[in-house]
């Protein structure tokens, strides 16, 4: 089974599913010689038995599997996130030597990735941390793919990435994000981004059955539709396929038998907690994160819903409430999308990155599960100005969320007063209203902390920062 001469040019180390799938890919592509090697040599070798013609260079042991690439070395990790990733970068480096190169294709949080960078950097080995999307699909057809890592690294990592890698308006969907931990970091923001997404399709289909008053397998046509026009997507094409989908114990809609506790794998939660650090609202993410959490929780939903005695009563939709959801929806999903490249840009300037929005957009366009039209149009706002401060002051996005936004009042209204939950509408909208005031309490809040604690204010008619002796005269002094 093994081989000790150099005889690939990539090696995947894990091979469950999505390891397995992403070698398989990696050996459809000429030019390809692909080494694996598992830590239980028996899924190797079934790898092997099930795929004779991807011709695969199996090794018994790590020791084998790092003999067998040509240099210089290179090895893409597939295993679990954490400890395990540790171990195997660890056993890697001992055997690997100068300009080397390891790659983490896991969901990993980008602060380990600069750390395993820069001690791996330290001995002369190459660390790319490689953000790759598109689930188990992806991984054997082509997924989107976010690499760090130095350019040295990328030189020889590069052309093999674009050889699996989806496709899209001609062009494979892989870029040099920047260095260290940026790949990583990207693919977080990315995930973070598709929560919201879910979340915000989610509440339309809420809305479209509790107001609206259509089953599933109308709801399912109203997707279906969208996905024709401006909001074509995958996740909006998998939702009208869930909801055509009948269980076959029960016969009813499969999407009415699944428990609705939504789970997370954490990625959405670090997109969260790293903005709040960076200091950049993304209350639309939040929400979607804030929501799974809620549904998790169903002895506190058990203990709310006994104390009550009656719900608001369901509103009746105007016309063309259908047309309503589907302008809340784009609208918000512009605001979550706005958000997501916020922390981008912000993380850029905190860690040094030189990462282009552009190109960003331009990789998610295929292979990723946020895949869809709508990023073409991302793609052409950071062409026309790659300074833009928001996304929202393109002009395209601009017209999209004003031509909508009466819509989307309507509909964040209609939510309240019939008692549905829509955090992702009503936080993306309250978001773009703050952005929209010419004036915001946030003067009475500074006010405030200004009393209890001296944190001081500036003042709107001159510079300098002030600080009112509240416990004294109350007159005002300059600090600064």
């Amino acid at each position: 089974m093994s081989q000790s001469r150099p005889s690939a040019n990539i090696g995947v180390v894990g091979l469950a599913v999505m390891g397995s799938n992403l070698a398989r890919n990696l050996a459809s592509r000429e030019g390809n010689t692909v080494a694996v090697y598992n830590r239980s040599p028996e899924r190797a070798r079934t790898l092997v038995a099930e795929h004779p013609e991807a011709g695969f260079v199996a090794s018994e042991s790590i020791e084998q599997f790092a003999a067998s690439l040509a240099k210089p070395r290179t090895a893409i990790v597939m295993v679990q996130a954490g400890k395990g990733t540790d171990a195997v970068i660890d056993q890697l480096a001992d055997l690997f030597e100068d300009g080397d190169i390891i790659v983490d294709g896991g969901n990993a949080n980008f602060h380990d990735t600069i750390r395993r960078e820069h001690a791996l950097r330290e001995r002369g080995l190459n660390f790319v941390g490689a953000g790759i999307s598109g689930g188990e699909e992806g991984a054997l057809n082509g997924p989107s793919i976010m690499p760090g890592g130095s350019a040295e690294a990328y030189a020889t990592l590069g052309p093999i990435l674009a050889s699996i890698a989806a496709v899209a308006e001609g062009e494979p969907c892989v870029t040099h994000v920047g260095t260290d931990g940026a790949g990583h970091f990207v693919k977080m923001i990315h995930n973070g981004i598709e929560y919201a997404d879910m979340q915000l399709i989610a509440e339309s289909y809420d809305l479209l059955r509790r107001v609206g008053g259509h089953d599933a397998e109308a709801i399912a046509e109203v997707f279906a539709a969208w996905n024709e026009g401006d909001l074509e997507s995958y996740l909006i094409e998998i939702t009208a396929e869930v909801l055509r989908q009948t269980d076959a114990a029960t016969g009813r809609p499969l999407v009415d038998v699944i428990l609705d506790e939504a789970g997370s794998k954490g990625t959405g939660v670090w997109t969260v907690q790293n903005s709040v650090g960076l200091g950049v609202p993304v209350g639309g993410i939040a929400e979607a994160v804030f929501a799974r959490a809620v549904s998790s929780k169903p002895a506190q939903r058990a203990a709310v819903q006994a104390t009550i005695e009656a719900r608001p009563e369901i509103q009746a939709p105007g016309d063309g409430f259908e047309d309503d959801v589907r302008a809340a929806l784009y609208a918000s999903k512009v605001v979550a999308y706005a958000q997501g490249f916020d922390v981008i840009i912000a993380g850029a300037k905190e860690f040094g990155w030189e990462i282009s929005l552009g190109d960003i957009a331009k990789i998610w366009r295929g292979g990723c599960i946020i895949r869809a039209r709508f990023l073409n149009r991302i793609v052409e706002a950071y062409a026309n100005n790659p300074s833009l401060t928001t996304l929202l002051e393109d002009p395209y996005f601009a017209a999209a969320v004003r031509d909508g936004e009466t819509a989307w009042r309507r509909i964040v209204a209609t939510a309240a007063l019939s008692g549905i939950p829509a955090p992702g509408f009503s936080a993306a909208l309250a978001y773009y209203d703050s952005l929209a005031s010419e004036r915001l309490p946030a003067a009475l809040v500074q006010g405030q902390r200004d009393f209890f604690g001296a944190h001081t204010y500036r003042r709107v008619d001159r510079d300098g920062a002030f600080h009112t002796l509240w416990s004294g005269d109350r007159s005002e002094v300059a600090t600064a």
